[in-house]
């Protein structure tokens, strides 16, 4: 069953520690056949370089196991809530990547300074806020996902690929699991531009809404001419 999309998944999967973004088991990526609407994810706990295919677990949007031997992800619920309320979304990724995590643990949104940011990301990058003592003790997977849904209302999810979530770290998404996994490399080097930026600079101001218009709208939107 979705032996394609499973091999896709494991390839991004592995990719992660490729690019940087996690160490030991600290990822995981999925993606969503919209057409059968079951998603297939990252076995919980299982190191990249034991995973083969066949380990990826296909799941439903409501969660039940459909075919695998191992338990999914324990971010599981957070991809179906995504998955659910962002029709356009076809891979997701969380990681717990340095630079994107250091900005969340201090509960700060990523402030879009220059044209690195603004190739990827319409405006600043949200943080999301603290989830309350309740959200946390009970479905705290799936309340950290409608958090997510919540930081991101009147947003646009392919605009803005991505949110960091307070105090824990940074959750992707794309078009497919390979383009979830490239706004996630991105969104981590943009975090670490902008905080070597406020390092240089602690007073700099978000750049020109006219500049960032012009280097996100060049490669995004019906008007876009950037590219073959």
């Amino acid at each position: 069953m979705l032996e394609t999309l499973k091999e896709r998944v494991l390839l991004a999967n592995q990719s992660l520690p490729y690019h940087g973004l996690v160490l030991f088991t600290w990822g995981n990526v999925s993606a969503i056949d919209r057409e059968q609407n079951l998603v297939v994810i990252k076995p919980s706990g299982v190191s990249y370089d034991n995973m083969d295919f066949n380990d990826m677990v296909v799941v439903d949007l409501q969660g039940n196991i459909v075919e695998g031997k191992l338990k999914p992800s324990s971010d599981l619920l957070t991809h179906l809530e995504i998955y659910k309320n962002f029709d356009e979304v076809q891979g997701v990724v969380h990681t717990h990547s340095s630079w994107c995590t250091s900005w969340a643990q201090a509960s700060r949104n990523i402030p879009a300074f220059g044209t690195t940011h603004a190739d990827y990301f319409h405006g600043e990058i949200l943080c999301t806020r603290a989830l309350l003592d309740s959200e946390i003790q009970k479905d705290y997977e799936l309340n950290t996902g409608k958090v997510i849904v919540e930081t991101m209302e009147g947003r646009d999810p392919l605009y803005f690929p991505g949110v960091i979530v307070d105090k824990h770290g940074p959750f992707n998404w794309g078009t497919s699991p390979e383009h979830a996994v490239e706004n996630a490399v991105v969104m981590e080097e943009v975090a670490k531009l902008a905080f070597n930026t406020c390092m240089l600079q602690p007073k700099v101001d978000n750049m020109e809404k006219t500049l960032l218009d012009k280097h996100f709208l060049r490669k995004h939107g019906t008007n876009a001419y950037y590219g073959q």
